[in-house]
């Protein structure tokens, strides 16, 4: 799936995997966040075969419409406040995704994984 649009020039036209590292690299921005996990066994498995990630890692981004839903899978460092973090995380995501794209991005789901020495 993507997200499309258009405007005087054209038709724009973003895919998934292009939000999904968008958000992945916002979400690394974002303080108290170690690592960004697979959100099951298998994909860990299928990373390491891979040369290349496809999309963002611990990211998923499902688009309907002009609308954007992404899911964030993080290990937060041990100590920090696990709330402050993750509202911090859904603002940043949601900022830089916006910002990106033009786009309006609905929901921010963080899934706390794990913490972190």
């Amino acid at each position: 799936m993507s997200v499309n649009t258009s405007n005087v020039y054209g038709k724009i036209s973003i895919s998934d995997q292009v939000l999904a590292k968008v958000a992945e690299y916002a979400a690394l921005e974002c303080y108290g966040i170690v690592e960004l996990v697979s959100r099951r066994f298998a994909d860990s498995i299928t990373e390491l075969f891979k040369k290349k990630s496809a999309g963002g890692k611990g990211i998923k981004v499902v688009t309907g419409g002009d609308r954007i839903y992404i899911d964030v899978y993080v290990i937060v460092k041990y100590g920090v406040s696990i709330n402050a973090v993750a509202e911090s995380l859904k603002e940043g995501v949601k900022y830089k995704v916006e910002r990106f794209s033009g786009m309006i991005v609905d929901t921010v789901n963080v899934n706390i994984m794990g913490v972190k020495l």
